[in-house]
C-alpha cells in the first residue's frame, strides 16, 4: 500500500476498490487465520460483519464452522 492509501481510514460504507482491496485481503485473510474471529475483525475496523465475510470469500480462505470450542458435537 502507498503512504496516501494507508492514511485514508477505512470509513463505513466507503468502497474499496483495486490494490487497496488486495492489500485488505491479504490483511484481513492473514489475521482470521490466524485464529481472529470474523466479529472481532469487523468491529476492530468499524466495518459490518457480511463486508468481512465477504472480502474473506473473495480469498477463497476456508471459512470455520459456526459455534467456535463451546459447541457440542453431534
Amino acid at each position: 500500500m502507498t503512504e496516501t492509501d494507508q492514511s485514508q481510514p477505512l470509513s463505513k460504507g466507503a468502497r474499496i476498490t483495486g490494490a487497496r482491496r488486495d492489500d485488505l485481503q491479504d490483511e484481513l485473510k492473514s489475521r482470521y487465520e490466524a485464529g481472529e474471529s470474523i466479529r472481532s475483525i469487523a468491529q476492530s475496523m468499524g466495518r459490518s460483519y457480511g463486508f468481512v465475510h465477504n472480502v474473506l470469500a473473495e480469498t477463497d480462505v476456508e471459512l470455520r464452522k459456526r459455534g467456535g470450542a463451546n459447541r457440542r458435537k453431534a
